[in-house]
């Protein structure tokens, strides 16, 4: 299983996906595994086996593109919801029980759908709110009121705040690792440290570079960050 920490950074930043996520930009999806091939990897990775858990994410991101067709008319980045939907593959595949009786296309096409419906649903409502820093008017003195200042926060909602902000400063840290492009590159992909998340387009549009380009650069920052979190999950 992933760890909280890992899983949890992947929820954080959408599409920030294991050593396979280079491949959610690629057109050529590899082939799904035979009935056999899958037993025998998902089996491998009840016993531990990492690599069989990738190859079981990789050979089954051509289910994750047929469940984005069907959100086709919702006018959000198709690369956005691919890498919104590989999270809930991932999360299929780290949860699947061979067991239970059902197959784990069924179950990982549930999954998938279920992740990109919770972000289509966040960003709804994300849309609707009111800033909390939005003005709303001027105290006595003049000075200008936000919604914040009349809201408050209570302890936990500080504390859940406090946790949050550590844990994205945490991953924020591993970017050192990345070369200038690099870093700029997931930077503005992934909005990071608290900014506004950019398309692939977006990017390649200010950059002044193609977007298989920044693509492959994503790909190669990807990577090495993941090689980064896993390294620190097993103490290395």
């Amino acid at each position: 299983m992933l760890s909280t920490t890992l899983l949890f950074s992947i929820t954080l930043l959408p599409g920030f996906f294991l050593l396979i996520s280079y491949i959610t930009n690629s057109s050529a999806f590899p082939q799904p595994l035979s009935a056999e091939e899958e037993v025998r990897y998902i089996i491998a990775m009840e016993k531990g086996d990492d690599i069989a858990r990738n190859i079981l994410v990789e050979r089954n991101l051509r289910l994750v593109a047929h469940v984005v067709k069907k959100f086709d008319n919702t006018g959000e980045d198709i690369d956005d919801l691919i890498s919104i939907g590989t999270i809930g593959l991932i999360k299929a595949i780290n949860t699947y029980d061979r067991h239970q009786g059902t197959r784990l296309a069924t179950y990982a096409a549930r999954c998938i759908e279920n992740e990109i419906l919770m972000h289509l649903r966040s960003i709804k409502r994300t849309r609707q709110e009111v800033s909390l820093n939005d003005p709303i008017g001027v105290d006595k003195e003049g000075n200008e009121i936000v919604l914040l200042d009349i809201l408050g926060s209570n302890e936990n909602e500080v504390s859940d705040i406090i946790e949050a902000r550590s844990e994205r400063e945490k991953l924020y840290e591993k970017l050192k690792h990345l070369s200038r492009r690099e870093r700029k590159v997931i930077e503005l992909r992934y909005g990071l440290p608290y900014g506004h998340k950019r398309t692939q387009r977006e990017i390649a549009r200010m950059l002044g570079i193609s977007r298989s380009y920044v693509s492959r650069i994503e790909k190669r920052a990807l990577t090495k960050l993941c090689q980064e979190l896993m390294a620190e999950e097993s103490g290395m």
